[in-house]
């Protein structure tokens, strides 16, 4: 694969993926062909700054363990009113990680 292309796209992209694994993705994308690349470009990446103002905006209602695909956990979460506010507190250290490593597992599942 072209490194240009490559570097473009991990520029666009990086801020969506955990630090320690971006050099990783990079070469994965090198070793891919064209075909795979293109795919690697359609893949929807949810953004981390998004679910975090989320999680502080509705975070005690599970809108964002909802957004991330943890259904079981929203409902969890929305009974309790998010675990009377401490489950709400750590969602907030924690909501911006666990999405970085969603998109890192649906791109490595992808590609």
């Amino acid at each position: 694969m072209d490194s240009q292309k490559v570097d473009m796209f991990m520029m666009a992209n990086s801020k969506f993926f955990p630090e320690d694994k971006v050099v990783f993705i990079k070469e994965k994308l090198m070793a891919a062909d064209e075909s795979r690349f293109s795919l690697a470009t359609t893949i929807p990446l949810k953004d981390p700054t998004t679910l975090m103002i989320v999680s502080l905006l509705a975070g005690t209602f599970g809108v964002d363990r909802f957004m991330l695909g943890e259904t079981g956990l929203g409902v969890a979460k929305l009974l309790t009113a998010g675990g009377c506010g401490i489950w709400t507190i750590i969602d907030w250290f924690t909501v911006m990680k666990r999405t970085r490593e969603l998109n890192f597992n649906n791109f490595m599942q992808h590609i």
